[in-house]
């Protein structure tokens, strides 16, 4: 009985369009990551669920091409999936970090580096955008965003993309978005 109360959920939020993607929504694991969660700050919505939604939603008002909306949906899909599971005490266990174990998770779905590298980083930008005006690490914000966009390569446009249908949700800080807008120069920036 519960677990058809938490298909209808899902179904009633999201409509997959591939089999990979029903393939990823049936999956239990997903289906735990996409139920929690309660209203925080950046989340207002709660549950995980219904933040996919929002981006899915975004994703649709950027008009993207068949295969870069297609990308962006199967990250949307599984990039916050997994902070149920996240390892949040001191020492942070950085390889315990919900992007990389919604990475481990995607592989069984794809072998698409692109898609897999930003699942794994989306989040990045946002931390080195902390880095420079939250926690006054100067020194170390252009190495860090020179990492990221040496390993990011011909994707940094869906990195992008995705950045910008991630950070326009819920109640979350417009800054970090702007600052990537405006310190990268290589990429096509959308308005919506």
């Amino acid at each position: 009985m519960y677990n058809n109360i938490i298909n209808h959920e899902i179904e009633s939020r999201i409509t997959p369009e591939t089999t990979q993607e029903r393939a990823i929504i049936q999956h239990p694991e997903w289906q735990e990551g996409a139920m929690w969660g309660k209203p925080r700050y950046g989340h207002p919505e709660g549950k995980i669920l219904y933040h996919i939604e929002e981006v899915l939603q975004n994703v649709e008002a950027i008009q993207p091409e068949a295969a870069t909306r297609q990308a962006l949906r199967f990250i949307t899909l599984t990039h916050d999936n997994f902070k149920h599971k996240e390892h949040r005490g001191f020492p942070r266990d950085w390889s315990r970090h919900h992007a990389i174990l919604a990475r481990h998770f995607s592989e069984q779905f794809t072998d698409n580096q692109a898609i897999l590298d930003v699942i794994e980083l989306h989040d990045e930008a946002y931390y080195i955008w902390k880095m420079k005006y939250r926690i006054i690490r100067k020194s170390a914000v252009q190495q860090r965003l020179d990492k990221l966009l040496l390993r990011l390569g011909n994707n940094l446009q869906l990195f992008y993309l995705f950045f910008k249908c991630d950070t326009q949700t819920g109640d979350k800080n417009q800054k970090s978005i702007e600052w990537f807008e405006a310190t990268v120069k290589d990429i096509d920036i959308v308005v919506f």
